[in-house]
């Protein structure tokens, strides 16, 4: 293919608004193009990358048992409502109606959708275990769109369904897809890591994530040497306190101008952080229109882990309590809450540090003053006791290994999601004793478009983009140094022809460009072997780059071929080895 007539608008200039690498080397590149905030046109390069990347997915799909179809990306509005997600995801969804006044959105996901064709299409566990997906456009309402393609508003995303009768069929199609999702990515060049997951809006008990660590990741991944990996909102550690023996002190209100943080707090009160109790009050929206207040007892700078305070509470969503719900309740502002004397209206959590605390100091719901020597049953209550916060770095995970942490882009994520959806829209099956028996689910997810800047953020230079051979839009970039020089040229097209032969896909340069701006932009589309035609045409010596590593070698036009196919091979195999 002739680089003049393929749409390649490089740029010298790093995009104004670009943050991530990814972003600014595939804006640079010609890649991407904005058509607005968070809605991106993939042009003829990125296209030929989604292209190999549905690719592997689909031969990986077939291989796991899983068969592609298609369902529409205008959704009924009522189809969500039956199963609470059409309240769940609030703003983001893309809402409308038609001129019937029908409400309608732009789905997001599919598990309403697939379980409702299912429903009407399976009546027996015979055609159980089966497994669909597609590869389609979704759509999110996304409030800060960034790094490019990696957090969009519209992007291509892989949905996988399962749905079997019984827990093994659940489990069959579950182990499938995971062994196809490691399939894919090593295919796609991408260095992963599996973490537990907690599953959010989607739903269900169990969950993987495949999280790609990259320095401009939006998840935290925690992780140890041993192998123990989870995102921050799944992750645990050893829990290493030992129980406070001292004798409980007499209670006392102290006055604490100006402190509204733990640290001014413990200062102006003069006791250790360890002993500091934070209050944190949240709304909790149990049902449509049931909100409760929680309050959530912390130790010291311990961070509120929301998911898990989520997860124990079992509530569709939570959020801090504004100042007019704070005073209402409490009858004070943030910065002077505590749990004493708080009534029975406000349930009360607490982490499992607090627990073995004695004499904490806390806030007095009474700005500007805090007390000290307060105890749990004597001085307040508490409803609940759980791991509710954010682990550290340093602790120690539960497979006894020090937690670090890392960064990472989420690609993928797995779901066990059980009969959730199944009982809410009626999808049930016959089992072999003839009983009715709601329809196990699982569903399976791989963000393509994501992946292109997962693998560009792992792979990118200062000079552009290095993108595997799997996945790369060509094999092999042809450069003649002077289009103008017939030999040049005439040989460019030959080792075209003779590559294309072989099974290679080529873009030969044949731009009327000086040789620095065909070598630079060469650098910028990454592709992975670079052959130049210069000075040595005439003597049948050809240049060879690999972009990767930088490495040149001089090679004969008659083995150009040959030394190709093993570099490729180098190249492949050093990627499934890194």
């Amino acid at each position: 293919m002739k680089q003049s007539k393929l749409l390649i608008p490089t740029k010298k200039e790093n995009p104004s608004d670009a943050e991530a690498l990814s972003h600014i080397m595939m804006e640079r590149a010609g890649y991407i193009y904005q058509i607005s905030a968070g809605v991106w046109a993939y042009l003829p390069l990125a296209y030929r990358v989604i292209r190999k990347v549905k690719g592997i997915i689909q031969e990986e799909m077939e291989k796991a048992g899983a068969y592609e179809m298609e369902t529409p990306s205008m959704l009924p509005a009522d189809l969500w409502r039956q199963t609470g997600r059409y309240e769940a995801y609030g703003d983001t969804l893309y809402k409308f109606k038609d001129h019937n006044d029908r409400e309608y959105i732009l789905g997001p996901t599919d598990e309403e959708a697939m379980t409702e064709i299912l429903r009407d299409s399976v009546k027996s566990y015979k055609k159980l275990p089966l497994v669909v997906y597609q590869i389609t456009d979704k759509f999110r309402n996304e409030p800060r769109p960034r790094y490019g393609v990696l957090r969009g508003k519209e992007f291509s995303m892989l949905d996988a369904y399962s749905f079997a009768a019984d827990e093994e069929g659940l489990d069959e199609a579950y182990q499938a897809q995971a062994k196809a999702y490691h399939n894919i990515f090593d295919r796609a060049g991408l260095h992963y890591k599996v973490i537990l997951a907690d599953s959010g809006t989607i739903g269900g008990d169990n969950s993987q994530e495949f999280s790609a660590p990259a320095e401009i990741g939006e998840d935290v991944i925690v992780y140890t040497d041993g192998g123990y990996a989870a995102n921050l909102e799944k992750a645990t550690a050893k829990f290493d306190a030992v129980q406070q023996t001292a004798e409980p002190g007499k209670l006392e209100k102290k006055a604490t101008p100006g402190a509204h943080t733990v640290d001014e707090a413990c200062a102006s009160l003069g006791v250790d952080q360890g002993q500091m109790i934070k209050s944190m009050l949240y709304m909790a929206k149990m049902g449509e229109d049931d909100y409760q207040p929680v309050m959530v007892l912390m130790r010291g700078n311990d961070e509120v882990n929301e998911t898990k305070v989520e997860n124990a509470l079992d509530c569709e969503e939570l959020e801090l309590a504004s100042e007019e719900d704070t005073v209402k309740y409490l009858g004070a502002h943030p910065g002077s809450l505590g749990p004493v004397g708080v009534g029975e209206d406000v349930k009360i959590l607490a982490d499992n540090y607090v627990k073995v605390l004695v004499n904490m100091a806390c806030g007095a719901n009474d700005d500007g003053h805090h007390y000290v020597n307060a105890n749990i049953d004597r001085d307040f209550r508490v409803d609940q006791f759980g791991d509710f916060r954010n682990v550290q770095e340093g602790e120690i995970a539960p497979d006894g290994y020090p937690i670090k942490f890392t960064n990472g882009i989420e690609i993928g994520h797995i779901f066990k999601l059980g009969t959730g959806y199944s009982k809410k829209l009626g999808a049930q099956v016959l089992d072999k004793n003839g009983r009715l028996v709601d329809m196990i689910m699982g569903c399976y997810g791989i963000g393509v478009t994501r992946m292109l800047s997962a693998v560009a953020e792992q792979n990118a230079d200062e000079n552009g983009l290095v993108w595997p051979d799997s996945i790369a839009p060509f094999d092999v970039h042809v450069i003649p140094v002077n289009a103008k020089k017939d030999e040049q040229m005439a040989m460019a097209n030959e080792l075209e022809q003779q590559l294309t032969a072989a099974g290679y896909e080529v873009l030969v340069d044949d731009r009327k460009e000086r040789a620095g701006v065909k070598f630079a932009d060469s650098d910028l589309i990454g592709i992975p072997l670079r052959v130049t035609v210069g000075k040595k045409a005439a003597d049948g010596i050809v240049e060879v780059k690999i972009r990767k590593t930088g490495e040149t070698l001089e090679v004969k036009q008659e083995e150009l071929v040959n030394t190709v196919g093993i570099l490729l091979k180098q190249l492949d195999k050093q990627t499934s080895n890194d």
